[in-house]
């Protein structure tokens, strides 16, 4: 996802917040739900962008939308609309998910595989990659990929790991026509 420098400096003050205030996780959680409504809600990206409804308006919504979010998430978002800034609400979740996984140590991690991964498969694959990427530990996203035909595709920020018997096949034949 790309992030506005705007975005990055709601985060950062929110992230300050929750740091003083020691509410990280909780509002790490909260906005986590937050940027998944808003990104998966068509209806309710079309209603923030909507002209014709006033400020107060939206800013009932997102009350209503999210009432049990910690004060500071809400007043967060709400400035966000006085400031006619409510298309970069997910940019500012994900921009804090960013900080305060920094600030733990922790590292996205999405694992394709053919089948889903137990729990076990998962902290292994934890234990195992959080070193080689410098991290204390990874948050294991599992996603199904039919595609691969068997093995395992690990993607960590910028990194792939390619281990799937599709990439090794992909590999093979570069190599046999280069």
């Amino acid at each position: 996802m790309m992030s506005s420098t705007v975005a990055r400096r709601y985060a950062l003050a929110l992230f300050q917040i929750a740091k003083e205030q020691q509410l990280l996780d909780q509002m790490e959680e909260e906005l986590r739900v937050v940027k998944e409504t808003v990104s998966d809600n068509e209806d309710l990206q079309a209603v923030l962008k909507s002209p014709k409804l006033t400020k107060e308006k939206k800013k009932e919504i997102l009350a209503t939308a999210f009432a049990n979010v910690n004060p500071h998430v809400l007043n967060t978002l709400k400035l966000l609309i006085d400031r006619h800034r409510e298309n970069i609400i997910s940019d500012v979740a994900y921009d804090f998910i960013e900080l305060s996984n920094e600030e733990k140590g922790i590292a996205e991690a999405k694992v394709y595989s053919v089948r889903p991964l137990t729990d076990e498969e998962k902290e292994a694959f934890s234990t195992t990659y959080a070193a080689k990427v410098g991290k204390k530990s990874l948050r294991v996203e599992n996603i199904v990929d039919t595609d691969l035909l068997g093995g395992i595709k690990i993607r960590i920020g910028n990194r792939i790991l390619d281990g799937s018997l599709k990439g090794k096949l992909d590999r093979l034949g570069r190599q046999l026509l280069g």
